[in-house]
């Protein structure tokens, strides 16, 4: 089943960020499409049968432990909290 959520992300603050986090979440098994913007708005959509909406926030999450631009841990919330300023 597809499904598609919009998440906000806060230390989304330049386009190197949106690259950054476009090139995780690039080639991730069972993830449609994915589409962030400046206001830290993240759309994803994704194959319910082969990824889930957990497994992408730990992708980004583990992102983050190798860029300051991109968010460290999910939250409940569906948000996803900031690690350090852009750099």
């Amino acid at each position: 089943m597809l499904r598609e959520e919009t998440i906000q992300v806060s230390g989304i603050r330049c386009e190197r960020c949106v690259l950054r986090l476009a090139k995780v979440l690039e080639g991730h098994e069972g993830l449609e499409a994915a589409n962030a913007n400046l206001m830290g708005q993240v759309t994803l959509a994704w194959d319910d049968d082969r990824t889930s909406r957990e497994e992408l926030l730990v992708a980004m999450a583990r992102a983050a432990s190798a860029s300051s631009s991109l968010p460290s841990a999910p939250r409940r919330t569906g948000s996803v909290a900031p690690r350090n300023e852009c750099g």
